[in-house]
């Protein structure tokens, strides 16, 4: 970056601040206790009974997407063994359906694949009663709709259809501007198909949510892994809740507004996070915006007809 962005950037930023108090610009970058996904390609053809190091970094992704809970007879969550188990084997025969995989209950070439996707950090399980799994929707010849929705079909009041948005930490290699382009086009997008407006404020006027990007453990029990791991994680609709909610970003992944194939493109993503926001789950429709991962280099940023009905009949 040369000195003539550098101040450009400075410029933006402290315009930013002397308006919009507290703000802070400085991810937090610590170590990661999240699985690394490259760990998992040497544990292809694993299966129940054996005992492998890295085995405990895949219970630990299978837990941070619901799909497993270790806990022993004291109820303490555990998570720190190689132990190829019966739990873990169910776990990963659930994960297998859902995905639409052979049901093996090991890892096979196919899961660990699946497992190595770039994708959103939002546990995929949902209580069947809260989802919309493979319903035929009337009137319509061959249209399978699978959308999802958060657990207890969480969603916001009709008195609280104008959303407030702030921005926490910022990425390093993105002005606040360029940021600012990028969430405004996606939160468009989604108010095009629905009643919900938005708009930006300040920290300090009670948002409904804040966005931020952060690297590692950052304090809300769902740390970041780095590049080409969990893109982001967010709240679902929290009205009246005392706290803000949350729309947190990893600020160690390549984002870009126009991705190469090593990049992931930051308006794609944002644009899932805030369906998560507005109540939606994870789609079972590869070609959703709502779909679980994305891969580096791909854009989604026009919503599918399965993301539509899903918030239509969400809010209906």
């Amino acid at each position: 970056m040369g000195p003539k962005m550098l101040c450009s950037f400075a410029s933006i930023l402290a315009v930013f601040l002397a308006v919009h108090q507290p703000f802070t610009v400085h991810p937090r970058s610590l170590r990661s206790t999240a699985p690394s996904l490259t760990s998992f390609q040497g544990l292809e053809e694993s299966l129940k009974g054996q005992n492998k190091q890295g085995v405990t970094e895949v219970k630990r992704h299978l837990k941070a997407l619901g799909y497993l809970d270790y806990e022993d007879e004291n109820r303490v969550v555990v998570l720190d063994d190689d132990e190829f188990d019966e739990t873990l084997e169910s776990a990963l025969r659930s994960y297998q359906r859902f995905y639409r995989l052979k049901v093996t209950g090991k890892l096979d070439v196919d899961t660990v694949k699946q497992m190595s996707v770039p994708r959103c950090g939002v546990p995929d399980f949902v209580p069947p009663r809260h989802a919309n799994r493979n319903a035929t929707e009337p009137n319509k010849f061959h249209v399978v709709s699978r959308y999802r929705f958060a657990a207890g079909m969480a969603k916001w009041p009709p008195s609280k259809f104008h959303l407030t948005y702030a921005f926490g930490s910022i990425p390093k290699a993105m002005s606040l501007g360029e940021l600012r382009g990028v969430f405004w086009r996606a939160f468009q997008t989604w108010a095009h198909v629905t009643a919900f407006t938005f708009n930006e404020v300040s920290t300090g006027e009670s948002p409904d949510f804040v966005i931020g990007f952060y690297s590692g453990d950052h304090g809300d029990g769902q740390p970041f892994d780095g590049p080409g791991g969990f893109l982001a994680h967010s709240s679902e609709p929290t009205p009246g809740f005392p706290a803000y909610g949350k729309s947190h970003y990893d600020a160690d992944e390549p984002w870009s507004l126009n991705p190469s194939s090593t990049q992931m493109d930051l308006e794609s993503v944002a644009l899932h996070e805030i369906g998560h926001i507005l109540g939606l789950a994870h789609s079972e429709d590869p070609k959703a915006v709502m779909y679980y991962g994305i891969a580096a280099g791909a854009v989604k940023r026009v919503l599918q007809q399965d993301d539509i009905d899903g918030i239509h009949t969400l809010y209906s």
